[in-house]
Order: C-alpha cells, then structure tokens, then sequence
C-alpha cells in the first residue's frame, strides 16, 4: 500500500486523532448534544443559512445507496 513512510505516519495520526474524537462524542452527555445542535442552528439563523425547499438532496442519497447495493 503504502512504502512512504512519511504518508504512513501521517494516516496513522489522523486515525488516532479519529479515535479520540470518536470516544469524546460517546462520553458526552445528550444536554451538551442538544446544547451543540441548538448552538449550530442558532448560528445558521443569525447568519442568514437557510435550506431550499429540495436541492436534489435525496436524489443522491438514493443513487449512492444504488450504488452501494450494486458493488
């Protein structure tokens, strides 16, 4: 796969890094969840972030899910 070793280390520390992110979220409460949430789409409203109606959206989730299927 891969002989650089420099590319080697480098993964490995973004797999460590996935790692501790991963047991962060696990050991967080659901209030500190839903405190995050309610922080996000607070900034998404007081900036002006707004969703269309449809943009296709579902469209691709059904065409990767197809795709999944087939391989």
């Amino acid at each position: 796969m891969d002989t650089d070793p420099d590319i080697k280390n480098y993964r490995e520390r973004w797999k460590a890094v996935e790692e501790i992110e991963r047991q962060e979220l696990r050991a967080m409460s659901i209030e500190k969840h839903w405190k995050q949430i309610n922080n996000l789409a607070r900034f998404a409203i007081e900036n002006g972030l707004i969703r269309g109606d449809d943009d296709g959206e579902m469209d691709v989730f059904l065409r990767w899910a197809k795709l999944k299927g087939a391989g």
